[in-house]
């Protein structure tokens, strides 16, 4: 088990993996890790993720407030969003925020990354949805995060970047490279003409795939309703599968039925 020495040096490990591959510019992005359920090691702002040293990490508690950070440093300011990931997500041990080029550009764009177009995307992502746009450093990110927390393990954010978690920083880190890697090839195809996309069928046996693997994590292969009642998997969906709209829907038609029902009692019909 690492200490704690090394989980910072293993940060800035990725902090260099991360700038060098383009994922961020100057003082952008943020990581953390959780130590335990009150203990969790940050990135902190306003420094390059590129050329951190280990006394650069700060040590938070689970509302985000500073327990150990050395002078002239400070946890990044996107803490809050850290911790709506850790409070909703207990298996999750790293998160990762970073501004990846290609799939930033899907964000920007408003393009989830839905379609099934690689075997590795469909098995170790699934589908990557768009959270609605919030105000950096306020609860409206967190909050637009946490309506996709249980239904995915990356997510991007509307005209900011994309987030990924998982049980270890590299693994998470890994997570941000798929999603970004998807991108570029969901645009690139894009480019050349229209991606050929998996049918339904082949969508299906990658994600038996994916569940034979016992891959840990959220995943469309075992929560999708679709999935789980024998239908087609709803892989295209951009994550609207996972929302109340369908028992809406049935009140409203059951709403109507009754209001129309006691108009004709009114009109003798």
């Amino acid at each position: 088990m690492q200490n704690e020495y090394e989980i910072k040096k293993e940060m800035c490990e990725i902090g260099k993996r991360v700038y060098m591959r383009g994922m961020v510019a100057a003082n952008d992005g943020n990581f953390s890790v959780k130590l335990n359920d009150h203990e969790f090691l940050c990135t902190p702002t306003g420094v390059s993720k590129g050329f951190m040293t280990p006394e650069y990490i700060c040590k938070v508690d689970e509302n985000g407030d500073v327990i150990q950070a050395n002078k002239g440093f400070k946890p990044s300011s996107e803490i809050k969003m850290h911790m709506r990931v850790y409070k909703e997500r207990p298996d999750v041990n790293a998160v990762v925020h970073a501004h990846p080029l290609y799939a930033t550009t899907f964000a920007i764009c408003g393009i989830p990354l839905t379609e099934p177009i690689m075997p590795e995307a469909v098995i170790a992502l699934g589908c990557v949805p768009i959270a609605k746009y919030g105000r950096p450093s306020t609860m409206e990110i967190p909050d637009a995060v946490s309506e996709y927390l249980q239904y995915f393990d990356a997510v991007l954010l509307e005209n900011h970047g994309a987030l990924s978690y998982s049980d270890s920083l590299l693994n998470a880190y890994h997570k941000m490279e798929s999603v970004e890697f998807y991108a570029r090839l969901l645009y690139q195809s894009k480019m050349l003409g229209e991606p050929q996309k998996f049918s339904p069928q082949q969508v299906e046996d990658l994600y038996e795939i994916r569940r034979q693997f016992g891959m840990k994590g959220k995943h469309p292969a075992n929560l999708c309703p679709n999935a789980k009642a024998g239908k087609p998997s709803c892989h295209s969906c951009g994550g609207s599968c996972k929302s109340t709209a369908a028992p809406a829907a049935a009140d409203d038609a059951d709403l109507v039925a009754s209001i129309t029902k006691k108009v004709m009692e009114q009109l003798g019909l």
